[in-house]
């Protein structure tokens, strides 16, 4: 499996407000300026990612987006679905019956493939933003943190 740019930039996004201590809607330019990401794109992901129940938006002056969950509901998996991603990482393909090996490489990725889906829908935003906040400690008090 390979991340795209819209699961990367999904998840930089997301980061971003919930790294956010008032917990307030922000806005998609203040996002994009912050992570270095294109405003367009990323409305089109936060779209996306309202529809799935992932953020809210909130309309006005004050508005923007915001976590529709807490961050440790809200689970990488999800947010790869909710964009567009193929959550599995492997090809189905049907091995010939005559040839053994086809059989047991398909099983073998049969069972990555269930292993590494199973992982993505064990790992949280909240774990996420706690390896980020790790990083950002490690970094020193100046370090900006861009997800």
């Amino acid at each position: 499996m390979k991340l795209t740019t819209r699961g990367h930039y999904s998840v930089k996004a997301l980061l971003d407000l919930a790294l956010q201590p008032s917990k307030q809607p922000v806005s998609v330019h203040t996002i994009a300026h912050r992570q270095d990401l294109p405003p367009p794109y990323l409305e089109k992901l936060l779209i996306d990612l309202r529809r799935a129940g992932i953020v809210e938006s909130v309309r006005g002056p004050q508005g923007g987006y915001c976590l529709a969950k807490a961050p440790d509901q809200i689970f990488l998996g999800q947010i790869l679905e909710a964009v567009g991603e193929q959550v599995t990482p492997l090809p189905r393909h049907q091995p010939q019956a005559e040839q053994a090996e086809d059989w047991v490489t398909f099983a073998v990725w049969n069972r990555l493939s269930a292993k590494l889906k199973e992982a993505l829908y064990s790992i949280s935003l909240e774990d996420l933003y706690f390896d980020a906040r790790s990083w950002q400690a490690a970094q020193g008090e100046d370090a900006n943190f861009v997800v």
